[in-house]
């Protein structure tokens, strides 16, 4: 497949449609040089966005976190989002909404003079982790720590937080992972590099406290099907140890759906009913 900017199609960028090859931004655009910019990852099934309004309102949580002034409403935003969509023939596609500082005035640390900017762009993206989605993914322990609410916005979808996670993917696929999970700040276990993580021990489930990560939709919404299913949740501080302790493992995020775990660094855990049931109930929800 060709390069993200050299393929065929439109993206939508500050209100209008521009073909996808011309699509691009300043050299000194200020996010480039200072991580002003936040997005939101969205998988359409069947021509419809799942949960698109829920994503469109957290991208203006996350902008405000940073200090940006959207130009743009929820309506607006899910307009645009339907619009693209349609514009690019997917039924099944990933789409992507990204809001960033652009070039203007300033090119220091403060931006204020600089325009608010958004894109959004439709493609078609299969499963994220590959074969690992029915065999269960490997994950390493990544050596960076998801840090302190007090040091970052840890609850908006900000493009700079993704750095640790970019290094720390990188060390896991030259060890022949398909991921890498991070301790917290504290030392409790937190989420991957892009996904929410969930425990079965004994029937019951854990997953951690979404204190100092981004509590992720899909995360929120496997947890209430848990819940409508009759099963008890904990969200709770986990210490890593306790990974010796669990039988099944799986990931959720938007791109990575509900993908289930078979070891992460020297714990392994079996692929079970549970987890298997979790990702076709999953399925049937986003297609339903």
């Amino acid at each position: 497949m060709a390069g993200y900017d050299d393929r065929d199609g439109v993206i939508w960028m500050d209100g209008e449609f521009v073909p996808w090859r011309d699509a691009k931004v300043h050299v000194l655009t200020h996010a480039m040089h200072y991580a002003s910019s936040v997005f939101e990852g969205e998988r359409a099934y069947n021509g419809k966005i799942f949960k698109s309004r829920e994503h469109s309102e957290r991208l203006i949580k996350s902008a405000e976190a940073l200090d940006m002034p959207m130009p743009y409403t929820v309506d607006q935003i899910e307009a645009a989002k339907a619009e693209t969509l349609e514009k690019s023939g997917l039924k099944d596609a990933y789409v992507r909404a990204l809001v960033w500082r652009g070039s203007g005035e300033d090119m220091g640390v403060a931006s204020a003079r600089n325009p608010v900017r958004m894109a959004i762009a439709v493609w078609p993206w299969g499963a994220y982790y590959g074969d690992a989605k029915m065999q269960g993914a490997k994950l390493d322990i990544a050596e960076w720590k998801r840090p302190s609410p007090e040091t970052i916005p840890v609850h908006a979808k900000a493009a700079g937080l993704y750095m640790i996670c970019t290094i720390s993917k990188h060390k896991a696929e030259a060890k022949g992972c398909s991921d890498a999970l991070f301790m917290d700040y504290r030392g409790y276990v937190a989420e991957a590099t892009g996904a929410n993580v969930f425990f079965v021990k004994d029937g019951e489930v854990h997953t951690p406290l979404a204190d100092c990560f981004l509590n992720g939709i899909t995360r929120q919404t496997v947890i209430q099907m848990l819940k409508d299913k009759g099963i008890t949740v904990h969200e709770r501080h986990i210490l890593p140890e306790e990974m010796a302790e669990f039988e099944q493992c799986w990931l959720t995020g938007t791109a990575a759906e509900v993908t289930p775990v078979g070891q992460i660094g020297e714990y392994t855990f079996e692929v079970g009913d549970l987890t298997r049931e979790i990702a076709n109930d999953y399925e049937q929800l986003v297609r339903s």
